[in-house]
């Protein structure tokens, strides 16, 4: 998969889809007990994490969900937190933002995301959430696609801030739906020029990025 987003939108980010290389990178990043604590499918050794990228892959393939693996694009000193480069040196693997596009031709598809510990609090989010936004309006306005949705559960003001940034609005509250136990919060963004928000069924309060 040769699909790699970057500029303006990025802010000195790379995003592309994973590749096994980045399995050592996934399990030292999945220790983190927040993140376990946010996604459904923690990664806790190489094993896992092969599951995990396979499954990335054939979201690509089956064209129903678009995983990018986002990294630091070397715009700023290691370690620097400056531009591009947020939580490590050029080409470390910072966080996750993802496209499940479900069902072919539906208007409303969903976005989910998260972060490395070392790369949280340092604008990586919006960004990548924002370059995420942009290339699935733009790649998927023939298909129908005009509203995107991102939930997650109410002990997250974190993603809470990033929506709000990134501007998807707060748009219902949701009641705790398996394998989530909270409640959640609904964000909506709609495509430019877009006349309507269509409605569609809603999972669950937090399905998030997995």
């Amino acid at each position: 998969m040769t699909t790699v987003l970057g500029g303006p939108a990025a802010d000195g980010l790379v995003l592309r889809p994973f590749r096994a290389e980045d399995a050592p990178a996934l399990v030292e990043i999945y220790r983190d007990a927040t993140l376990r604590h946010f996604t459904r499918f923690p990664v806790a050794d190489l094993d896992g994490a092969a599951r995990w990228l396979d499954a990335q892959e054939r979201g690509w393939a089956e064209g129903t969900r678009y995983s990018f693996a986002v990294l630091a694009g070397g715009g700023g000193a290691e370690g620097s937190g400056g531009p591009g480069g947020p939580g490590g040196p050029a080409g470390t693997l910072l966080a996750n933002v993802v496209l499940k596009r479900g069902e072919r031709g539906s208007p409303v598809s969903e976005v989910g995301y998260w972060t490395a510990a070392a790369a949280r609090g340092r604008g990586v989010a919006p960004r990548a959430l924002e370059a995420l936004t942009g290339w699935a309006f733009e790649v998927f306005a023939a298909d129908g696609l005009v509203r995107l949705d991102l939930l997650h559960q109410v002990d997250n003001p974190a993603s809470c801030r990033v929506a709000e940034k990134t501007g998807y609005r707060y748009r219902a509250l949701l009641p705790a739906f398996p394998p989530f136990p909270l409640d959640g919060h609904l964000h909506s963004r709609r495509a430019p020029g877009s006349a309507s928000d269509p409605t569609a069924p809603v999972a669950g309060p937090g399905s998030g990025p997995d």
